[in-house]
């Protein structure tokens, strides 16, 4: 990765704080994105900040390498785009896109309301899809091809309870990684979705566990729980996940395009 640049929204911590540190670790300066802000109401976990956002960005550094942040809502094409441009224009270049910043409100069916719909699929599909218009066409202007990693769910690749709009919204991003490959494959731009299980971040933890138990405890059909890991004591962490990402970044993957890859302990075959 040494020499390329690689933009990672939701880069404020956890998944995208992983991603951040190992790719700038293999050589790749960085545009770091994140709402660093409040989400909406239906999070069950705490907003990350702009010092969460800068301690990111101080591990890119750490690594030797140029990190340039930039607190927007992925919702908001207009402001990513300039944002993405700005950066693109300061470091010169863009390679790889990881479109990571989500959300997830689990809950039952019927105590989903139209606006925490809306929220998830604006902030998990459509932030997304910004994303890569934002930064698909610097990397076809480098000439150079590149590598675009949607960052889905175990819930973009098999169903999950409780989860309406988060499932809907994962389901979507693997279409769209499938969609963009077609079309961008001409540029020698890779797309492929990743998938994980749980993941040992802040959206797994706190009230986020309390509110899936909540749900599950409104419906107690077994065949409606959620499903069991293949090795049962593994707990992935977000480094787990980066790993992936610097797999499918790297030329190492330069044949694999239009993939939806799982790292989620055999969650998805459960």
């Amino acid at each position: 990765m040494t020499g390329k640049v690689v933009l990672i929204t939701g880069a404020a911590r956890g998944q995208g704080r992983a991603h951040a540190a190992r790719l700038s670790a293999d050589g790749a300066d960085t545009i770091l994105v994140d709402i660093a802000g409040p989400l909406p109401p239906s999070v069950p976990y705490d907003s990350a900040t702009p010092e969460d956002l800068a301690q990111t960005a101080d591990l890119v550094v750490a690594n030797d390498r140029r990190a340039v942040t930039a607190i927007v809502d992925t919702r908001d094409h207009d402001a990513l785009c300039a944002a993405v441009d700005k950066a693109v224009a300061e470091l010169g270049r863009l390679d790889v896109i990881v479109a990571n910043a989500g959300i997830c409100c689990p809950a039952p069916w019927d105590r989903v309301s139209p606006s925490d719909f809306q929220d998830t699929i604006n902030i998990n599909l459509v932030g997304t899809w910004n994303t890569v218009m934002a930064g698909a066409k610097h990397i076809i202007a480098g000439g150079r091809g590149g590598s675009i990693i949607l960052i889905g769910s175990v819930a973009g690749v098999k169903m999950e309870p409780f989860m309406v709009a988060y499932t809907a919204s994962k389901h979507g991003v693997t279409g769209l990684a499938k969609s963009f490959a077609v079309e961008l494959g001409r540029y020698d731009i890779r797309v492929n979705s990743l998938h994980p299980g749980s993941v040992a971040t802040p959206m797994g933890s706190g009230r986020m566990i309390e509110a899936m138990q909540e749900a599950a405890e409104s419906y107690s059909h077994p065949q409606y729980g959620f499903s069991k890991q293949l090795i049962p004591n593994a707990v992935t962490m977000p480094e787990d996940v980066a790993n992936a990402v610097a797999w499918l970044a790297s030329d190492e993957s330069r044949f694999v395009t239009a993939a939806a890859i799982s790292v989620d302990v055999g969650v998805a075959q459960a």
